[in-house]
């Protein structure tokens, strides 16, 4: 298993709309992408960093785990990192096999049409880890018509 990029750096913040314009103010960001993710409870902004992204996070609802983040830290903050992987499945299998504590054992849906999986801070440094396969970079390695 071998990590292939830094995907994305998680930003978990009350007011997402509030913490676009100070991108867009500070640094010229555009908003590459945007959803709202219901079964995670928080909707979501991608600004494009180069190749990677940053992930501003607010919560949709008020017992999502990014709600809850936000109430434990007091505020907004790095709230993740996100590893690109091509091949979440087999590495989560290898990160089983090692020990490692997962908060997924299984891949599920994740924005941008990406499969993704978490990985417990208290195993990881300290910092929460999210895995990231994402297809349109599978399609792409593997030349025209995917």
């Amino acid at each position: 298993m071998l990590l292939q990029r830094i995907d994305h750096v998680g930003y978990a913040v009350t007011d997402l709309e509030a913490a676009i314009a100070h991108h867009e103010r500070r640094y010229g960001a555009q908003v590459a992408h945007r959803e709202r993710l219901e079964a995670d409870g928080v909707e979501e902004a991608l600004i494009a960093v180069g190749e990677s992204f940053l992930q501003l996070l607010a919560p949709i609802l008020d017992d999502s785990p990014v709600a809850r983040w936000l109430e434990r830290h007091g505020g907004p903050g790095v709230h993740h990192v996100g590893y690109g992987v091509d091949d979440l499945a087999g590495t989560l299998a290898e990160l089983h096999a090692q020990g490692a504590r997962l908060v997924d054992e299984h891949p599920r849906p994740g924005s941008r049409g990406c499969t993704v999986a978490f990985l417990h801070p208290k195993g990881e440094l300290g910092v929460l880890v999210e895995l990231v396969e994402d297809p349109a970079l599978a399609r792409a390695a593997s030349g025209p018509g995917g």
